[in-house]
């Protein structure tokens, strides 16, 4: 079969059509779709990277301030308990004879530290007395402060308060 120039000329420029179509369909869309995944795996791992800057430097945070408690807790006097303290607090601040109960917990620890808590009652004291007690048991040197505090008016006694505290600190197990 003889072509002529003209069905020559056809036939090579639809198998030249051909050709760069199967070119671009198998190696230039995949090569793009590949370099454009491998952006978004780049850009997957440095906001992972980021995250565990961030992370670190939490980390580090926490890290310095459990440094800081253990040096607190060396300071501390020797055979510190919460309930003691809360009890000298009391007798400072004048509200000893107002502790209806004190309830002393500790909750198991896995590591080396672990959370010693008192809950305890006041009954019939005046703002200033809950204020001036507040004030001596919140103490970051002996690493002591207020879980929970509820305070409600005293039955029958106006111008008094009743206040529930669960006060809580470190120890070493």
């Amino acid at each position: 079969m003889r072509l002529g120039k003209r069905e020559k000329l056809s036939v090579s420029l639809g198998a030249a059509a051909i050709a760069l179509f199967l070119i671009v369909q198998f190696a230039v869309f995949p090569f793009l779709d590949k370099r454009e995944a491998m952006k978004r795996g780049i850009e997957a791992k440095w906001r992972g990277l980021k995250e565990i800057r961030l992370l670190k430097a939490e980390y580090d945070a926490c890290q310095r301030g459990a440094e800081g408690i253990q040096s607190r807790l060396e300071r501390r006097a020797k055979g510190f308990t919460l309930f003691s303290f809360l009890g000298q607090a009391a007798g400072t601040a004048g509200v000893k004879a107002h502790i209806k109960y004190m309830k002393p917990s500790d909750s198991p620890g896995d590591g080396r530290l672990k959370e010693s808590m008192v809950e305890m009652k006041l009954d019939r004291i005046n703002l200033k007395q809950l204020v001036d007690y507040l004030y001596l048991i919140e103490s970051p040197e002996h690493v002591v402060s207020i879980k929970r505090l509820s305070i409600t008016d005293a039955k029958g006694a106006p111008g008094y308060l009743d206040a529930v505290m669960q006060v809580v600190t470190v120890v070493d197990s």
